[in-house]
């Protein structure tokens, strides 16, 4: 059975249209191990809300009155580094897409992505997957296909770093990664230290996005 004494994840969620907000706290609070722990109307809302303790999950959503969910999830993070957020929109055009992932964004879900898929999702964020709505996965692979790549530069990364963001560009998450490697989670977190100083990012998916649109990985 399911242990009573293990704290929910705590989910807020960040959406202007009451139905969908009221929809997704049904859903959460319906999960086991869930709890929706805020709802707010707005990015301003939720960035004033959430004050000094960040909840696990922030599910929000792009086109919202006032600031943008993208310019949203760019300050949260960099407020809370360890949040993590995932966008949940109608919209699926790759600039949104890019500019959600590039802000920090730990994954895309398109608005008609059924309740339990959903409920998944929220698992693989807090294992340190980026969850993706297909539809959304299959652009990301051609926008970065797309992106004609600088001068290629190496930022130092050791041929052991380049290759665990090659399996996390491929959807590892850092257990999946550290079995391929035959490596402890511990020792992949720790070399996420050191990618994070050298790419100059703060966050798993702002690893990735970068890795691939320089070219660091294929």
């Amino acid at each position: 059975g399911s242990d009573h004494s293990a704290r929910p994840i705590d989910v807020a969620v960040i959406e202007d249209l009451p139905r969908v907000r009221e929809g997704l706290r049904f859903l959460i609070d319906q999960s086991p191990g869930y709890r929706c722990a805020a709802t707010y109307r707005s990015m301003e809302e939720a960035i004033a809300g959430i004050g000094y303790t960040p909840p696990s999950i922030v599910l929000t959503d792009i086109g919202l009155p006032g600031m943008s969910g993208i310019e949203g999830i760019r300050q949260l993070k960099m407020r809370f580094p360890d949040l993590r957020m995932v966008a949940l929109t109608v919209y699926e055009d790759d600039d949104r897409i890019f500019d959600a992932l590039c802000a920090g964004a730990s994954g895309y879900l398109l608005k008609r992505t059924t309740p339990a898929r959903l409920v998944e999702c929220l698992g693989e964020v807090m294992n340190g997957g980026a969850p993706m709505s297909p539809e959304v996965a299959e652009r990301v692979i051609r926008i970065f296909k797309d992106i004609r790549p600088p001068a290629k530069e190496d930022y130092g990364l050791t041929p052991h770093e380049v290759r665990i963001l090659a399996l996390l560009a491929e959807g590892h998450s850092y257990k999946t990664a550290a079995a391929q490697l035959g490596s402890s989670i511990n020792t992949i977190a720790f070399h996420m230290k050191s990618i994070y100083l050298k790419l100059q990012v703060h966050s798993k998916s702002e690893a990735v996005a970068k890795a691939l649109r320089q070219r660091i990985v294929r």
